[in-house]
């Protein structure tokens, strides 16, 4: 007789997939988290919300992108699940919501468990990290459609903000600042360019130690994405934030302009930052236009606050001499992910529109 297994699906691994990866998940689990895993659907209560004037739902959801063929390439699993978080809770905050749960979709050609069991270990940090519940996910085998290494990861995230707190970006003006919090690295955009440049153009081995680096290439590119949801939600608990940007596909140029009004432009510093060093690699090759690589990159700043004048030198020390109590909830191996830097990087300017850099 034929058999589900002979097709290329493998249930009992997937159950013991599920095994491997029980307690990871109970670890996210907050107070409002409704019934134990194995339920058709995650359960999530909004009892801790209801003194709020106006409730609002905020949803957003995102994937790794090509990233993913690095981690396959170096066969290293374990962090893209914290990019994967990070891509969707980094856009809730734009808003100013709060993550309340996440949700994951792994899709792949053969299920391995421990690959499952690294990666949802990584969606479970990400969660610890941005304070939300991992509820919820769904692994597919399907042979056929993708080969036997190959994966993907698409995530979801619903947050939670009082509508009259909603960042919205409406009131900003020419003369406000923008104040540029420092990325880890590449993130989790540009990959595809990523590779023609490494791969293709100057062939480099993603085991390639570069001593610039400090490490090899493939683990430089895998470095996880910041989660900004502590940071934001302290600075909005002291600091009028008039708009909030996450600096992902389209790079400083593309995304900042997302949250001004029309008629508006900026103006941005590029040497106002100190950028990482894979950065650096990259405008050293002089392979690659400026404005491009602004265009294509995050250059060393995922997050954007756009700030009255008045106040840009306030929430500036106050990034940069806050304590982080996320530490006691994160593996130590990624306390720098939890370092965040400050830098006052251009203005809002009525004079032109787009992105000028200056």
């Amino acid at each position: 007789m034929l058999t589900y297994k002979e097709s290329g699906v493998d249930i009992d691994e997937g159950n013991r997939a599920v095994d491997l990866i029980k307690g990871k998940i109970k670890g996210t689990y907050d107070g409002n988290v409704v019934g134990d895993l194995g339920n058709f659907s995650g359960l999530y209560s909004l009892k801790d919300f209801v003194g709020m004037k106006e409730p609002v739902l905020l949803a957003s959801t995102d994937g790794v992108g090509t990233k993913l063929k690095i981690a396959q390439m170096m066969d290293k699993h374990d962090t893209v699940g914290i990019d994967l978080v990070a891509m969707c809770v980094n856009d809730l905050i734009c808003q100013g919501a709060k993550p309340l749960f996440f949700l994951d979709y792994i899709a792949l050609g053969k299920l391995v468990p421990e690959h499952i069991e690294k990666v949802v270990g990584g969606i479970a940090d990400g969660c610890k990290m941005s304070g939300c519940a991992l509820i919820g996910g769904e692994t597919a085998e399907m042979p056929g459609m993708y080969g036997d290494d190959d994966y993907d990861l698409a995530g979801f995230s619903v947050g939670i903000a009082d509508k009259e707190k909603i960042v919205s970006g409406n009131d900003v003006k020419s003369g406000d600042v923008l104040v540029g919090i420092s990325s880890s690295g590449v993130h989790s955009n540009g990959f595809s360019f990523i590779r023609k440049i490494f791969l293709e153009t100057y062939d480099y081995k993603m085991e390639q130690y570069v001593e610039e680096l400090g490490m090899t290439v493939g683990e430089a590119l895998l470095t996880p994405t910041k989660i900004y949801v502590k940071l934001a939600l302290d600075v909005l608990a002291k600091h009028d934030i008039k708009a909030i940007a996450h600096i992902t596909g389209g790079g400083l140029i593309e995304n900042i302009t997302r949250v001004i009004p029309k008629g508006l432009g900026l103006d941005i510093n590029k040497k106002s930052w100190e950028k990482p060093p894979i950065f650096k690699m990259i405008e050293g090759f002089n392979a690659v236009d400026e404005r491009e690589l602004h265009k294509s990159f995050n250059m060393g700043i995922g997050l954007v606050l756009i700030v009255d004048k008045e106040n840009a030198n306030d929430v500036v020390n106050f990034i940069n001499n806050r304590e982080n109590d996320n530490a006691a909830y994160v593996d130590k191996k990624y306390s720098e992910l939890l370092e965040d830097k400050a830098y006052i990087i251009g203005e809002v300017v009525d004079s032109h529109e787009g992105v000028e850099l200056c």
